[in-house]
């Protein structure tokens, strides 16, 4: 039986990292898929803490919010820094990536038609943040010399903005590499070619 169980849409949204991570160390899972039509009529929502999915169960604890969730995998699987210092700049650099999720996720469900050049035009101000992390530390990963939740969430995030904007790593050396590299690790690469990661859209309204 799977250790993990993810409720969620059939969708990558935010649990796109959350599934990349599991991949990566080797996890089995469980979904249950929600149908939209089904949601809406508030059943499921009214057991939510928050009134939102995804929710994760592992054994008895389940969590909402997909940070929370990624935080809890990454200290059981060793994906959270070899000290607390590295565990404080991991959580920075997740922070940073969240910030730049809010931003994407307004674009796709709220701006799409009006705001998409604008958006693809400012990208390179925030993902030059990133770059500048990644091109100080020589190992390739955000934090210190092994791969953090921080990592599987940025990585997603940017297979996201490249459907959205091919060309947006061309100038960000050191970005190109770390997709390239998170890319070719034999259980990400395996996931990422699987026809179950393939068949899901990235959001929920089909924009991407």
């Amino acid at each position: 039986m799977a250790p993990y169980t993810i409720t969620y849409f059939a969708v990558k949204g935010r649990c796109g990292a959350i599934r990349i991570l599991l991949s990566d160390q080797g996890q089995q899972w469980k979904e249950i898929v929600v149908n939209f039509d089904d949601w809406m009529k508030g059943d499921l929502k009214k057991t939510c803490v928050f009134g939102q999915l995804p929710k994760f169960e592992d054994g008895d604890l389940i969590l909402f919010q997909s940070n929370a969730i990624l935080r809890h995998l990454g200290r059981k699987h060793g994906a959270y820094g070899k000290c607390d210092k590295e565990a404080s700049l991991i959580d920075m650099m997740a922070d940073g990536v969240e910030d730049l999720r809010l931003k994407y996720i307004k674009l796709i469900y709220q701006e799409y038609e009006t705001g998409k050049e604008a958006y693809i035009k400012d990208l390179p101000n925030h993902l030059c943040k990133f770059e500048a992390v990644l091109s100080k530390n020589k190992s390739g990963f955000l934090v210190g010399d092994s791969i953090s939740f921080a990592d599987y969430n940025l990585f997603d995030l940017l297979l996201n903005h490249k459907v959205l904007c091919p060309t947006c790593l061309d100038t960000f050396p050191a970005l190109k590499s770390f997709v390239d590299v998170l890319s070719a690790r034999p259980k990400i690469k395996a996931f990422l070619d699987s026809d179950d990661y393939k068949k899901l859209p990235i959001n929920g309204n089909g924009k991407q």
